[in-house]
């Protein structure tokens, strides 16, 4: 990756923190690197170095500044929607896929070999997949330090790393300090309450129309997996190693998360899919230029700036979401699928007892709510759960589904492709292929394929020009609302349709 010096230095001197994730700046005289908006003097020119990642900053013998904690900057918003294979190799990293398969695995995934994919990482990132899948080792491991009081030897398996060996040594070197050093730095700051909770602030680039997205998400909230409450998202998780709960709450500055993980390898996986949830590593100031140089859109930019693409933490499950709700309401939708939940825990439940039940007790001995139990079928209060996998999918009888042979059939079809590994939905995906791949599938159309592109793939460019919100909201605003007009009078919009798409749900 070139960056201009005059550019990044000009940065660093106004401290301006919209930079922050973009570059890393690297002080030879002090052997430390920071964000552009580290609040500290700033460096003399001749003693400045700037890098693409965190990790070229490690590769170089710089340490993390404790001021400004850059490994714990937003994310580059170009790796987040590049759709190359440098941008689909961070995604996969950041989604813990080096610390699952190792380098092999993600070379495998990308279809590269591991010297060329190295060498593309090299040129831009200025580190391999292992130095960039290290660095966030590091990073998860600090975050486990300051903010639970497991063993230091438990955080160092946690974190992905091999041995205890290797976490002392790395974190000595990216943080110059051991780590029980940076345990006594926290203080007296108590750890959250319960095994597996942690605690953690993502931060991201101003502003953030919170309301927004949460309003989105609200309108949406399936029982039994998510819900809305002051101001806060609650969510069940579905992660590689096991299950896991979220409450994410926008706040100034950064979204508090608390997140309550039945394995802690997941936490890397598990923030990496909440920042994508909420569109964390989005650049709001390009994409807001460029939208409100349009006449019709201004105003909307000015009066609710920073508005994201509400993303997904589980690419099956919006997939489901998106066939269930072709050419319906959301609300009609959204009963469609508690109906589809609902099914599959209903009989999920039988089954256990059915392996537990003690000879010739009957089923309605069990503790439903006639007998003060939870609800049949529904979670203990509070407790949230993942969606379903693509094998429970699979596993729910044709009386769950409530919809259309042709709309059940494609959900099976999806299932099935999904199983054996025929649709790849992974984070770091080729997005032309997947889409191109759920287009064979029967019942998937182009409305259903682009929302996914949008929502679970990431693509910030793109247009649902057929949905009859988007061309409502058109309509509203004065402009063209049949959708080969409004495809043509999309284009200067380019390259963030799939941010105008929003603005368009929301004027409708």
């Amino acid at each position: 990756m070139e960056m201009d010096f005059e550019r990044c230095y000009r940065a660093v001197d106004s401290r301006d923190q919209r930079f922050d994730g973009w570059f890393y700046t690297g002080v030879t005289s002090t052997g430390i690197y920071c964000r552009p908006s580290c609040p500290a003097i700033t460096p003399k020119r001749q003693n400045v170095r700037f890098f693409p990642s965190a990790a070229a900053a490690q590769g170089s013998g710089l340490r993390a500044c404790r001021r400004c904690r850059p490994d714990a900057a937003p994310g580059s918003p170009l790796w987040d929607v590049r759709a190359d294979v440098v941008g689909r190799a961070m995604r996969l990293i950041a989604d813990g896929v080096v610390d699952r398969d190792g380098v092999p695995g993600l070379a495998s995934r990308l279809g590269y070999t591991e010297r060329h994919l190295h060498r593309m990482l090299s040129a831009e990132m200025g580190a391999g997949p292992l130095a960039l899948a290290r660095a966030q080792r590091a990073q998860t491991a600090r975050i486990l330090i300051e903010t639970t009081d497991l063993a230091m030897a438990e955080i160092a398996f946690a974190a992905g790393f091999g041995s205890v060996r290797q976490f002392n040594d790395t974190l000595r070197e990216v943080y110059a300090s051991a780590p029980s050093d940076l345990r006594t730095a926290r203080g007296r700051q108590q750890a959250p309450a319960g095994a597996g909770t942690i605690a953690l602030r993502l931060a991201y680039r101003p502003p953030l129309h919170s309301r927004a997205l949460l309003d989105f998400l609200a309108v949406r909230a399936l029982p039994g997996v998510e819900e809305v409450r002051d101001g806060t998202y609650h969510r069940g998780l579905r992660l590689p190693h096991g299950t896991g709960q979220v409450a994410l709450t926008p706040t100034d500055g950064h979204v508090a998360a608390t997140l309550r993980l039945a394995d802690l390898r997941d936490l890397a996986p598990a923030v990496a899919r909440c920042r994508r949830l909420l569109d964390l590593d989005a650049d709001p100031a390009a994409i807001d230029a460029t939208l409100a140089a349009d006449p019709a859109l201004a105003p909307a930019v000015a009066a609710e700036p920073g508005i994201r693409v509400p993303r997904s933490v589980d690419a099956f499950e919006l997939a489901v979401r998106a066939i269930i709700g072709q050419q319906v309401s959301v609300r009609s939708a959204k009963t469609t699928l508690t109906r589809l939940l609902l099914t599959h825990r209903v009989d999920h439940e039988v089954d256990e007892v059915d392996e537990d039940q003690s000879p010739g007790q009957p089923h309605d001995q069990r503790g439903g709510p006639e007998r003060g139990g939870p609800e049949r079928g529904g979670p203990e209060r509070g407790e949230l759960r993942g969606f379903l996998s693509a094998e429970e999918l699979l596993s729910v009888p044709d009386s769950g589904f409530g919809m259309p042979l042709g709309r059940r059939e494609a959900l099976r079809g999806l299932a099935r492709g999904v199983a054996d590994g025929s649709v790849d939905l992974a984070a770091g995906v080729d997005r032309g292929e997947a889409v191109r791949r759920l287009l064979a599938l029967p019942g998937i159309g182009p409305w259903t394929a682009n929302y996914l592109a949008m929502r679970a793939f990431g693509d910030p460019d793109v247009l649902l020009s057929s949905d009859l919100a988007v061309r409502r909201g058109a309509a509203a605003l004065g402009l063209p609302d049949t959708q080969k007009s409004l495809d043509r009078y999309a284009e200067r919009w380019r390259p963030w349709r799939s941010y105008a798409t929003i603005r368009l749900w929301r004027a409708a």
